[in-house]
């Protein structure tokens, strides 16, 4: 896993995925990011897909260009890292 530390208004680079985040802002508990990416790479909050299995919105798209393994770890991180914010 490749941690970083970005300042707000700092960027990180995808570029397989033609993907641009951005750390919008920083609070004691709380980091804002913005994501950009291009129309055919689907981006959703994690919770949404748990919530409403099946929605179209919410499937990834079926030729998804991130493998299986990397998109399985950062969704255990990111439930990970929301266990230690609750």
């Amino acid at each position: 896993m490749l941690v970083l530390s970005r300042k707000a208004g700092e960027k990180v680079l995808v570029p397989e995925l033609d993907l641009v985040i951005t750390v919008v802002g920083v609070s004691p508990h709380r980091v804002r990011i913005g994501i950009e990416a291009p129309d055919k790479v689907h981006v959703v909050r994690e919770e949404l897909i748990e919530v409403v299995p099946g929605h179209a919105a919410c499937e990834p798209p079926a030729q998804s260009p991130v493998p299986p393994p990397l998109r399985e770890a950062v969704r255990r991180r990111i439930q990970a890292d929301c266990a230690l914010h609750i």
